[in-house]
């Protein structure tokens, strides 16, 4: 059987029959219309946010300070004396880090200086070396390669739909 657009009801249960209110004190739900006697819940809505007099908290809650580059390309970072464990002639690249489980799946990788290779020959891939790490790699008589991000020359992906590059 085709459904069709006079067929179509609500699930069961997920609408609510508006509240009929009478109009004197015979009806049902008269006079006072299910709002009790009186006070502030009888005269008029409060707002959402009200809180009683309490400071709101919207109010107590402080404002958000600093500014978030949606530009900032941010790096999962390899130093050299974790390099140290691979075997010397191995090509280290981030798809041999990650199957070490020593950067995250998603994302780039850089290469810090902290340590050293303990004369390890490695050719060593990444998106990103510090100067220290390029010269230490280099004087042990090593490679290194610096990758190409995977997005290209186009913006980093996290970097589009936001206030400020939408303009």
């Amino acid at each position: 059987m085709v459904t069709k657009i006079h067929d179509l009801k609500p699930a069961a249960g997920s609408r609510q029959a508006k509240r009929r209110v009478a109009r004197g004190i015979g009806g049902r739900r008269g006079k006072t219309a299910g709002r009790g006697m009186k006070g502030q819940g009888a005269r008029d809505t409060v707002p959402a946010w009200f809180e009683g007099g309490q400071t709101p908290v919207t109010r107590r809650t402080p404002k958000a300070k600093g500014f978030r580059n949606p530009f900032r390309v941010e790096y999962h970072v390899v130093n050299l004396d974790t390099l140290a464990g691979f075997d010397a002639g191995s090509t280290v690249d981030p798809a041999t880090l990650r199957r070490r489980g020593l950067v995250a799946k998603r994302g780039l990788v850089k290469i810090l200086g902290r340590g050293d290779l303990g004369g390890r020959r490695l050719v060593v891939k990444a998106h990103a070396f510090s100067a220290a790490a390029r010269s230490a790699i280099e004087a042990a008589g090593g490679t290194t390669e610096t990758l190409a991000p995977p997005w290209g020359d186009r913006r980093p992906p996290h970097a589009s739909n936001n206030a400020l590059t939408n303009r």
